[in-house]
């Protein structure tokens, strides 16, 4: 039987690249570029040959592998593992490259920064006050060669091959034998007299003074130089100086020198090496400093080195979510350091977060995440935004907050083009419906259709036409004169997916009723509008044969380049979108009576117009409103806007209830006007409906059913205490106003509304006569009605008579 030995080398598990690194420590040791076998994760490794005849360099060298072994410290190079063989000596350590080529590097990629040298200065003499202050142990070799940095930026301190005792024990330092090393000595070790006073620390603090020259000058080429500061920088000059004073008494001990660098001036004192000590002890420190500190943190980052944010700013940072309670503060700085990061990067450390902090019950951190999607969101696919995210999203459009609603109405901009045929056109469509009929919130009405407008290319076109003309016709009747105005830019920005057919009848009539509108803004808009879709009717009026392809896009898939012939219409889907509400309404939800300048209808010339009729004074029931009939013409206007509502989108009242009592802890702070909220549904009667407002024939119905939202801080402006770009009124009358003004006089109305309801304003103003006496005569046969019930229970009451206790009827 053979028996073959085992090459330690092989079966050694990191791999070598043969090629030695330039730039690596002088002397025996060669610097090699490594990986371990298993992950394939980078190292450096530490490569000595023995040779015959080197008996003294290889004792140096084993010694330098047992002492990095057993010393720890953060400041100094970290040993992984270690092969010793007969023939060589392989020490592993954390990747690094050598400080003279990482210097070169980043000069001559203009990226090196004064911030970066002294943390790493500051990491060098904290390594030298750890050995010689706390292991009583002199390094001996400190320079250039033996400083090395990671990945991070940190700067590591290796080279412990000629490392001694300051204790004594009859031992000397040991015998370098490279001229290039024995440059470093300091000037007292020519002096074999042994009558020089020196403390144990001031060999090293000579060497750190020349490796703070060659830092900052270049390698240095003799002793003499060190006269000559050359490029350090002022506020270092004098504490170098001690370091390199001929009187070896007088140098500063490390913890001395670190603390004369770091006073108030010092080339130490900055924020960059404030950052880093904090986040070294950032596990110890309170709650209340790790708030402020990742609140102030994303102020600094830009000034950061690029590396120092990916691999140390960036792991504090998941540990700090993932196991802290740092919150929504993590978000801003976690997104800022995210841009250095390449797409594989992010995906494997950013997404992962991302998507757990959208299931947060945390409104900051909900509300952070809106607001900044659009640094992430090009990182997420298509089943994580449907299935992970999209799920949490579409709770805040029944959330209490309309600083909520409103940026998840933002937020449908980035996410539409990612979302799948059921979430955007049935679950989206749905909750835009509601949000555009019932929110009490006008800017947030508005928002909603200029956000429907920007997704518009992206529904199906059987939603498109089902939705789009009558969402806007129905924009362009809101109080609110920026979503009239955003109901007419919807028009003209989707222009190319209506057919001729539906310009004509239904798109046409509802802009024209704009052109004598009470806000100038609304009617300049309209004129604009009409020019554009007349000019596309006339041009198929003269050459029919345009007419198929102006309608290309009417009938075809939904693509997100369909949309983009409308992109140069005053940039409104940016600007209405990005600043409309967010400055407004933080913390708001109601509306006030100031915002309810309905624009009555005008009357035609010559006739004089009605008197507003007062409101009968009786509550708004479900039987109020379902005997109101509207006439022919009537129902015949309102044909192009009921499809927006006849579709069974399905109860999404029942919907609302069950996510708002799933999630009441997202409620905190406005519980009164989430209980408010519930209690309305809980006693909503069926015209509640929102899904059957249209077919009821009262657009405006819809309004009238407001929650109970909770109070808003004390100096917090109301919606309509903004100028929306609606223009001041001057000195010269607009004849347009007096179409709609009301008569200044009104009678006491026995009714009074709700508060903060939209009935404030008189809504009843709108209908005309003949509504208002249909209503009116609906009210009376009702009353009738329920007089003939009660005169025929009393009557059958009469007729049989007392009944006597006991008696039994018999057959």
């Amino acid at each position: 039987m053979w028996f073959f030995a085992r090459d330690p080398v092989r079966d050694f598990p990191f791999e070598l690249i043969p090629e030695p690194l330039e730039g690596g420590p002088p002397g025996p040791w060669a610097l090699h570029r490594g990986r371990k076998k298993a992950t394939g994760s980078t190292v450096s490794i530490f490569v000595y040959d023995v040779k015959p005849g080197a008996e003294d360099q290889t004792q140096v060298a084993k010694a330098a592998f047992k002492r990095l072994k057993t010393l720890r410290h953060p400041n100094i190079l970290a040993y992984i593992d270690g092969l010793e063989t007969e023939k060589c000596l392989h020490v592993v350590t954390e990747a690094v490259t050598p400080l003279g080529m990482y210097l070169k590097a980043r000069v001559e990629a203009g990226d090196l920064k004064e911030l970066e040298i002294s943390w790493g200065l500051h990491q060098i003499v904290k390594a030298l006050s750890f050995l010689v202050n706390d292991c009583s142990l002199i390094h001996n070799n400190v320079c250039m060669a033996s400083v090395f940095v990671d990945r991070a930026g940190e700067w590591k301190l290796g080279g412990l091959d000629y490392m001694y005792s300051a204790q004594g024990n009859g031992e000397g330092p040991p015998r370098k034998g490279i001229p290039e090393l024995e440059q470093y000595d300091p000037p007292e070790l020519a002096d074999s007299s042994g009558r020089v006073v020196k403390e144990k620390w001031s060999a090293d603090m000579w060497r750190l003074g020349c490796l703070i020259w060659e830092v900052f000058n270049g390698p240095l080429p003799r002793a003499a130089a060190l006269r000559n500061p050359g490029k350090i920088p002022k506020s270092l000059v004098p504490h170098y100086c001690e370091l390199v004073g001929a009187n070896p008494k007088v140098r500063p001990n490390p913890a001395r020198f670190l603390q004369n660098c770091r006073a108030p001036g010092g080339f130490m004192s900055n924020r960059f090496v404030e950052t880093n000590l904090f986040l070294e002890e950032i596990q110890i420190k309170e709650p209340t400093e790790k708030q402020k500190f990742f609140q102030e943190l994303s102020k600094s980052l830009d000034s950061f080195p690029e590396d120092f944010c990916r691999h140390k700013v960036l792991p504090q940072l998941l540990t700090a979510f993932e196991f802290g309670s740092a919150g929504a503060v993590v978000l801003t700085p976690l997104f800022k350091v995210g841009k250095f990061l390449n797409a594989e990067e992010y995906q494997q450390k950013i997404i992962p977060v991302v998507v757990k902090m959208f299931s947060s019950t945390d409104r900051a951190m909900r509300i952070r995440l809106l607001q900044q999607m659009e640094q992430f969101i090009q990182y997420l696919d298509e089943p994580t935004v449907n299935t992970q995210i999209f799920p949490h999203v579409v709770h805040g459009f029944l959330d209490t907050n309309p600083a909520i609603r409103e940026q998840t109405v933002k937020s449908m901009l980035l996410l539409a083009p990612k979302l799948n045929e059921a979430n955007l056109n049935v679950e989206l469509m749905k909750h835009f419906a509601r949000l555009q009929a019932k929110d009490d919130q006008g800017p947030i009405r508005c928002n909603t259709t200029v956000c429907l407008g920007k997704i518009g290319s992206y529904l199906s076109a059987s939603t498109r036409h089902r939705v789009l003309t009558s969402a806007f016709s129905r924009a362009t009747k809101d109080p609110f004169a920026p979503s009239r105005v955003a109901g007419v830019l919807g028009f003209a920005a989707t222009h190319n997916l209506y057919s001729m057919n539906d310009c004509a009848h239904k798109i046409l009539p509802v802009l024209c009723s704009l052109t004598v509108d009470p806000e100038k803004s609304v009617r300049d808009q309209a004129f604009k509008a009409i020019r554009s879709f007349l000019s596309k009717l006339e041009s198929v009026s003269e050459d029919p044969t345009q007419l198929a392809e102006v309608e290309k896009d009417v009938h075809a898939a939904s693509s997100p380049g369909m949309g983009g012939a409308a992109a140069s219409w005053a940039g409104w889907a940016v600007t209405g979108v990005s600043s409309l509400t967010s400055k407004l309404i933080r913390a708001h939800p109601t509306a006030t009576p100031a915002e309810t300048n309905v624009p009555q209808r005008p009357m035609p010339e010559g006739l004089p117009a009605p008197a507003p009729t007062p409101v009968p004074a009786i509550p708004t029931t479900s039987g109020h409103w379902e005997t109101q009939e509207e006439d022919k013409d009537t129902a015949e206007d309102n044909s192009a806007a009921d499809r927006w509502d006849d579709e069974d989108w399905g109860s999404l009242e029942q919907e609302a209830e069950s996510v708002l009592a799933q999630q009441e802890d997202w409620s905190a702070g406005g519980q009164a006007g989430h209980a408010g909220q519930v209690s309305s549904r809980d006693h909503k009667s069926p015209e509640s409906d929102w899904s059957s407002w249209e077919a009821e024939g009262s657009w405006d119905q819809g309004w009238q059913e407001q929650s109970s939202p909770e109070r808003p801080p004390e100096g917090t402006r109301m919606a309509s205490e903004y100028n929306w770009g609606v223009p001041e009124p001057n000195d010269k009358g607009d004849p347009f106003s007096s179409l709609s003004a009301r008569p200044s006089a009104q009678p006491a109305l026995p009714f009074q509304p709700r508060p903060h309801s939209w009935g404030e304003d008189s809504w009843e103003g709108l209908e005309t006569d003949s509504r208002q006496a249909k209503a009116e005569l609906a009210r009376k046969k009702r009353e009738e009605r329920r007089r003939e019930m009660e005169a025929k229970r009393a009557e059958k009451k009469a007729a049989k008579g007392p009944m006597k206790l006991g008696a039994r009827k018999l057959d």
